[in-house]
């Protein structure tokens, strides 16, 4: 099981001051976010890393009662595959 952590705009896999993957957003107004990179280290890479961290982001959107727009190439690959996120898609 992977422990994903919540950091300030972020959340991530590994320890704060060596990150071995990340999802970054930046908060638009009171009710969006921006997901601006995703990154997963070349040793976890394969492993659903990315999948997980996009899926929390997700579960934090539905609990915030915010939208997302993924303007990372990664994040918007996961959003076009699992139409279950629509709910919490920026349209």
């Amino acid at each position: 099981m992977i422990e994903i952590k919540k950091d300030t705009n972020s959340f991530y896999v590994g320890e704060q001051d060596h990150k071995d993957a990340e999802i970054h957003y930046v908060p638009t107004g009171n009710d969006k976010i921006i997901v601006d990179h995703t990154i997963v280290s070349d040793r976890l890479r394969g492993q659903g890393v990315g999948q997980a961290l996009v899926k929390r982001l997700v579960e934090f959107a539905r609990e915030e009662g915010i939208k997302i727009m993924p303007l990372c190439p990664f994040a918007k690959s996961q959003f076009d595959r699992h139409k279950e996120y629509d709910d919490v898609l920026l349209k």
